[in-house]
Parts: structure tokens; sequence; C-alpha cells
């Protein structure tokens, strides 16, 4: 079973910030948007904001059924 489907949506950006962006991502070896994700996480706790992380789908067989 796939993780949940991330939100898509269109960003733009000043390419400097982008630049920065993936410099910072590639140090700490993250895709652009996982850094960006990261960021904005940090953002938001610093405002106190908590954002929880959503559950991961459960593996395996499903539970067999009494009949």
């Amino acid at each position: 079973m796939a993780a949940p489907p991330k939100k898509a949506f269109a960003l733009r950006l000043d390419p400097a910030v982008h630049a920065a962006v993936e410099r910072l991502a590639g140090a700490e070896l993250r895709s652009a948007n996982a850094q960006i994700e990261t960021l904005l996480r940090e953002a938001l706790k610093q405002r106190g904001i908590e954002v929880g992380r959503t559950k991961a789908p459960r593996r395996g067989r499903p539970p067999a059924s009494s009949d």
C-alpha cells in the first residue's frame, strides 16, 4: 500500500531563494521539495504551530475475519 498522497501545488520562488534551498538541500542530503517542507515545519514550530505527521498506512495482511 502506498503512502497517502501529498498535496501538490505550484510554488513560484525568486531564483536566488530556490538556489539557496537547493544548496541547503544538497548539504543535508534532501531533495529541494523535502527541504522546503522541513523549512516550513520549522517556521511553523517557531510560531507555536505544531503540525503532526500523517499516519502511514498499515502494512501486511489484514486481520483474519472471525466467521
